[in-house]
């Protein structure tokens, strides 16, 4: 069955909202809500079909826009390919060109509406930052709970408590303490034993690659409200990343790191292969820092992630 290419947009208005558009109950899927786009002509470049889609359907003409993630799908009756872009800005007042009902919904708003399966891994990356702070190792408790307070307000959203130094009461201690400075700011992810997922509902949980491989096939540990994240160095964590229902993965180590010397890096061409087989958002991380976001992007990255290159100076 041939794959049918479609482009589609992540539209955030001022306020950080999302556009949305429902489909025609005569469509495929029909009836779900989708982000907007549609079929990418032969000869047509990625870009130019979704300028012209959303001039179509939305009367609104796209400025700037950036890679956010690829989709490849297979329903029963239709395989399809979904790149999908991030518009950052734009002329005109978005409506319902075609008689498609539209609304403007919050981020974590999102899964509350039903989707097509095959925009499931786009409603996760358009509610995910670019940018995953890890924090850094050796650090007294003090230092580490004013990094995390000084990166939330700094914009920082997403937060890996990270403390392999750090025997297990005083790591689930920081956690508490962590827990509250993110609420209703940033999404704290943790890392531990399985067993203390219910001591921390309201984290997310980031598996080592050894977790992966001795729960994936148990599937996933909690219901999708709550975030899921792995981190993966090959082509074979990422299948058990798959495997288990994860939200988003790390994958590195993209170029040579302080911290993991001994660590062959993938590079950037590897990178971008293992991300182009994975169709969930994968931050890219070791020996990359902020200013790699766009390079990630194009190699079909999330964005980054970092230790060193995103903690803040105390």
């Amino acid at each position: 069955m041939k794959r049918v290419h479609v482009v589609a947009a992540v539209i955030r208005g001022m306020d950080g909202r999302i556009l949305i558009a429902r489909r025609a109950d005569t469509q495929h899927q029909g009836g779900l809500w989708e982000f907007p786009g549609g079929k990418v002509e032969p000869g047509e470049s990625v870009e130019a079909a979704l300028a012209r889609e959303l001039d179509e359907e939305l009367g609104i003409q796209v400025t700037r826009s950036r890679p956010l993630i690829k989709v490849s799908h297979d329903y029963p009756d239709k395989h399809v390919l979904l790149e999908v872009r991030e518009v950052e800005a734009f002329t005109g007042e978005p409506h319902g060109a075609e008689g498609q009902p539209l609304a403007w919904v919050a981020p974590r708003e999102l899964p509350d509406h039903a989707f097509p399966e095959a925009n499931k891994p786009i409603v996760t990356a358009a509610r995910l930052p670019d940018q995953y702070l890890i924090t850094p190792d050796g650090l007294d408790v003090p230092d580490m709970l004013k990094g995390i307070q000084k990166a939330v307000a700094n914009g920082i959203r997403l937060i890996q408590l990270r403390a392999p130094d750090m025997y297990d009461p005083k790591y689930r201690d920081v956690a508490v303490d962590a827990v509250g400075l993110c609420a209703g700011k940033a999404q704290l992810m943790l890392k531990g034993p399985l067993e203390w997922l219910g001591d921390f509902p309201s984290a997310g949980w980031h598996l080592t690659a050894a977790q992966l491989r001795k729960y994936a096939d148990k599937g996933r540990p909690f219901p999708v409200q709550r975030w899921l994240a792995a981190s993966c160095h090959n082509a074979e964590e990422l299948a058990l990343a798959k495997q288990m229902g994860v939200d988003f993965v790390t994958l590195s180590p993209v170029q040579p790191t302080e911290s993991h010397p001994q660590a062959a890096p993938l590079g950037w061409e590897q990178a971008q292969r293992l991300i182009a087989g994975f169709d969930r958002p994968v931050y890219l991380l070791g020996g990359v820092g902020p200013e790699a976001r766009e390079q990630a992007w194009l190699a079909g990255a999330q964005g980054v992630a970092g230790i060193r290159a995103f903690w803040p100076a105390l």
